[in-house]
């Protein structure tokens, strides 16, 4: 995909027009995933590191600041200050006229671009190949059918998937953990379990 810059969107705020709130968040989760800032835990929790040297759109920002603490995907979405960033990041839509009031939610226009975005940028047929913010609109536009395409393992240790394989607690146990890290010259990524999230398999 060549994403270039449609229509100004960040891919939280895709995310945020497509499948709201929680999308948002866990489109959030994956760019710290992909800059290697996120770490899965026991129970499906995600924590990130106490001190990064490294400028992160202020979504995402926040996000990272709340992971200081282990928390769920669950329980970052009711984050009081997570619920404040998403407030924030519905203005400038609002302002853009995808939103309509009072209760600022995704409107006909903002139905008819992720319509757009989706038949323009299709899910991949392979999970080879793509760039960080390719990958990052793809799960924006095509949440979880993206996520076990592109970075199944993560997903599912991070408690981003539904259906069988979660627990109650909106998460699985996690075998190992680990966070990605560019390999020398490739610009390809692999974690504890192997190479960059982008097979089906746990081997």
């Amino acid at each position: 995909m060549d994403t270039g810059t449609d229509f100004g969107l960040e891919p939280y705020e895709t995310a945020l027009l497509a499948g709201g709130p929680r999308a948002a968040v866990t489109v959030a989760v994956v760019a710290l995933r992909l800059r290697g800032l996120v770490e899965t835990g026991p129970q499906g929790t995600l924590c990130a590191p106490e001190a990064v040297d490294e400028e992160v759109p202020p979504f995402v920002g926040t996000v990272m600041d709340c992971l200081r603490e282990p928390l769920t995907v669950r329980e970052l979405v009711r984050h009081p200050d997570v619920k404040l960033a998403l407030a924030l990041a519905r203005i400038p839509l609002a302002d853009a006229g995808l939103l309509g009031r009072p209760r600022l939610a995704p409107n006909r226009t903002a139905r008819r671009r992720v319509a757009f975005l989706r038949e323009r940028y299709p899910l991949p047929d392979a999970p080879h190949g793509l760039g960080d913010e390719d990958t990052l609109l793809a799960v924006a536009l095509h949440g979880e059918a993206a996520l076990r395409l592109l970075l199944p393992r993560f997903a599912g240790r991070a408690g981003l998937l539904s259906g069988p394989g979660t627990d109650p607690g909106g998460g699985v146990r996690p075998r190992r953990r680990g966070r990605f890290a560019r390999r020398p010259g490739t610009g390809a990524y692999e974690d504890a379990a192997g190479p960059r999230d982008h097979s089906g398999g746990e081997g």
